[in-house]
């Protein structure tokens, strides 16, 4: 195993450190319990919005934490769910008054985890589950799809509805339409290496891909030869077409996101690849997003995400953030 790392028992701790300290003009990192914040206290009368999941995933969840996103973030160790004392240290630093919305992950540890959270705490709160990955049903740590990148899309959008004064309920309804209208498929060509664990997640070929894998590399659809771009990005858009069925006037965002160890430079071939298929097929693409947003450690591999909008949520896509990861329109 080859990574920067000291001792497995302070990775999280360090890392979290060091990007507190990159970062100090937008968030403050709390360690006991672990916590990302606004640097800038959450304004009054505002819902305040609460991710997280486990470490591994970067820049999800701490790096979207700032303005038109997240109120704050609970990282947990690396694909470890963060403990209800998180959640509940976090909601008591910025709730201002308005509620708080916890956007959780369908894994089944984040969900018993967030639910204890939300227990714990006094004040008013709500949830939303994320759950867009179409590859499989049930997987391991799920019942039912597995929350994945669209969780990024239902932060920005719902993060934006929430510093524009929204509601609770509304917020939580948006979410809800997002997540509703998102589809997420994703291909592996390698595994990761958890660092506790010193060895890949799981063995795979040189020439082979796991089609559907999940983020934590978790088993998908199948196992198969590599294939060409185009073939590997039509087999994953089919599966998300037939499961979103948008119409042929419909606006959609197309979200290609890195799985941690995929250049650039293959990524906007994949968007490319995506255009050109959506296109043929009459799927209208108004917005976009390239990137390594939500991240399996090293893993080579990409996910694509195809978003449905209405008027709504192109308005909220469009407004500005500010964060580590995510910036536009300040």
């Amino acid at each position: 195993m080859k990574k920067f790392i000291n001792n497995n028992d302070d990775f999280l701790k360090e890392s979290l450190t060091g990007f507190g300290k990159a970062h100090s003009d937008i968030i403050n990192v709390n360690l006991d319990p672990s916590f990302v914040s606004r640097k800038n206290k959450t304004k009054d009368g505002k819902v305040s919005l609460i991710s997280g999941g486990g470490s591994g995933h970067e820049p999800m969840h701490g790096g979207f934490v700032g303005h038109g996103m997240l109120d704050a973030a609970c990282p947990g160790f690396v694909f470890s769910a963060p403990t209800p004392d998180q959640m509940q240290a976090a909601a008591e630093h910025v709730d201002s008054g308005a509620g708080v919305l916890f956007i959780v992950k369908n894994y089944s540890g984040d969900i018993m985890n967030f639910q204890m959270g939300a227990e714990m705490y006094s004040g008013k709160n709500d949830s939303i589950v994320t759950n867009d990955d179409v590859a499989v049903e049930d997987s391991t740590f799920t019942t039912g799809r597995r929350g994945v990148a669209a969780t990024v899309l239902v932060e920005k959008i719902v993060g934006s509805l929430a510093e524009n004064g929204g509601s609770l309920e509304e917020c939580k309804k948006l979410g809800e339409k997002v997540n509703k209208n998102a589809g997420t498929m994703g291909v592996a060509f390698t595994s990761c290496t958890v660092p506790a664990a010193g060895k890949p997640t799981f063995d795979i070929g040189d020439d082979e891909m796991e089609f559907g894998v999940g983020i934590h590399g978790e088993p998908g659809r199948k196992r198969e030869k590599v294939q060409a771009s185009k073939t590997i990005v039509g087999n994953i858009l089919e599966a998300i077409l037939d499961n979103l069925k948008p119409e042929k006037n419909e606006k959609n965002l197309l979200f290609v996101n890195g799985m941690g160890g995929t250049p650039l430079t293959e990524l906007y071939l994949v968007y490319e690849d995506a255009c050109q298929i959506l296109q043929s097929k009459g799927v209208q693409v108004t917005k976009s997003l390239v990137g390594n947003y939500c991240t399996s450690l090293e893993m080579q591999g990409a996910s694509i995400t195809l978003l449905k909008c209405d008027d709504e949520i192109l308005k909220h896509w469009d407004s500005p953030v500010h964060t580590a990861a995510m910036r536009w329109g300040m």
